[in-house]
């Protein structure tokens, strides 16, 4: 092998071996800032550790919204009708809020079980429910409302 050749395939080596551990880091990178779905039913599956940021979706049980009198501070119960997750959000909660709907909300578990949210998102309109959480319900055997479109969910 002459010497040119040499330099070459020992360039192309380095140039391949930069592009792995790119790729290795970018993925692995990419993987921890997933926010995945998750439904009450599949949480008591598969637990969550606490702490790690995902997405939390089902219906608003009714009864269940409790506003504090003082301060922003919110709890409820997210269902997909055999589990419950309580949840818990200092904000301003969406104006299409309210109990019985579709809802997915952004935020963690604590130790003692309690989902704290940072981001609460609702339905916006009369026939819509989001996908995952119309799959979520329809796969927890959860009927879904007679007005729930999901052929038209985006």
């Amino acid at each position: 092998m002459t010497p040119t050749r040499k330099r070459r395939l020992i360039a192309v080596l380095l140039i391949l071996a930069g592009v792995g551990i790119a790729s290795t880091i970018a993925f692995y990178s990419l993987q921890e800032n997933m926010l995945y779905f998750q439904s009450p039913s599949d949480l008591a599956k598969q637990p969550i550790p606490p702490g790690r940021q995902f997405r939390l979706g089902g219906l608003v049980k009714p009864g269940t919204v409790n506003r504090q009198e003082s301060g922003l501070a919110t709890q409820f119960i997210v269902t997909d009708g055999p589990r419950e997750v309580l949840v818990e959000y200092v904000g301003t909660l969406p104006d299409l809020f309210r109990e019985g709907q579709g809802v997915i909300a952004r935020g963690s578990l604590n130790e003692s079980g309690l989902f704290a949210a940072s981001e609460v998102l609702a339905k916006h309109d009369e026939n819509y429910m989001p996908p995952e959480v119309a799959d979520a319900l329809k796969d927890s055997g959860h009927p879904l409302h007679s007005g729930d479109d999901i052929e038209n969910a985006e």
